[in-house]
């Protein structure tokens, strides 16, 4: 028997200074899947979730899917969890956009649930030809994937950010630094009149504000929720976009967009497709 390993074993840590740990890892972090606490624990991910239920009735934080996010801050939920949020809304923003691209165009396509509707959206293009595709969405690179060599698929290259699959600084702007798009599909978290567009998060904020600058023509894509809200990182202005592509939204919300000089398509929600800009 060798007694030495169980020496060297991790002594667990008592319940209480355990939770006060992870509330303090979500706080700094932001966002924690559970199987990441089970591994850094070394615990199963039963008593992980057990010690996120107790830390979220006490008020510590925020359960979701997967993980834990921190409180008293806007809620950016995991991509798996978001896709399913309005995903109506979103399928039809996709179609609409992606009706938009011409065979032989550069597209940017940012990261993002609704990108990712853009981007199956193209898959079924099937008279697109020689479309280039660049992005920083693990996600809709892979989705993409099936439509090489039709299409050319170029991924951005960075830091790895979980919650969104996105690449981020450093190192990702690289690439966009160094094409010229002919049109971008940008995501955000907010569109409004005083603030722009804005995202829940910095380092995804810096990547999208460098593919607004390198398109010909950027459009924002964003569903009703998302209107009127204004978070942490400034993207751009409205006037930097060609117009926002939405649906779902605020009949009043749009009349105010719109009002301030912002081009807003609104895509059907019956068919897919979109009436005149405004």
């Amino acid at each position: 028997m060798d007694h030495n390993s169980d020496r060297d074993a991790p002594v667990p840590l008592p319940g209480e200074r355990r939770r006060d740990r992870i509330a303090d890892l979500v706080g700094r972090r932001g966002f924690v899947r559970t199987a990441e606490l089970a591994r850094e624990f070394r615990l199963s991910e039963v008593t992980i979730r057990t010690d996120l239920e107790s830390l979220a009735a006490d008020g510590l934080l925020s359960r979701v899917h997967g993980g834990a996010l921190s409180v008293g801050r806007p809620v950016e939920r995991p991509f798996e969890e978001e896709s399913a949020v309005g995903i109506d809304a979103k399928r039809v923003i996709g179609v609409f956009a992606a009706s938009l691209v011409r065979s032989g165009d550069c597209v940017v396509l940012d990261v993002g649930t609704t990108t990712t509707q853009i981007a199956l959206a193209l898959l079924d293009r099937h008279d697109l030809e020689g479309v280039v595709v660049v992005t920083n969405g693990l996600t809709i690179a892979l989705a993409l994937e099936q439509a090489v060599p039709r299409f050319t698929v170029i991924v951005s290259g960075g830091t790895l950010r979980p919650l969104q699959h996105s690449l981020v600084n450093p190192l990702a702007t690289t690439v966009f630094s160094a094409v010229t798009a002919d049109i971008a599909f940008v995501g955000g978290t907010g569109v409004d009149v005083a603030h722009g567009v804005t995202n829940v998060n910095l380092p995804e904020t810096d990547v999208k504000r460098l593919m607004t600058s390198t398109a010909r023509r950027s459009y924002v894509v964003a569903d009703g929720s998302k209107l009127m809200e204004a978070h942490l990182g400034v993207i751009a202005p409205l006037d930097s976009f060609e117009g926002l592509i939405t649906a779902g939204a605020d009949a009043a919300h749009v009349a105010e967009l719109r009002a301030a000089g912002l081009s807003v398509t609104e895509a059907d929600l019956e068919v897919g497709t979109a009436p005149p800009a405004g």
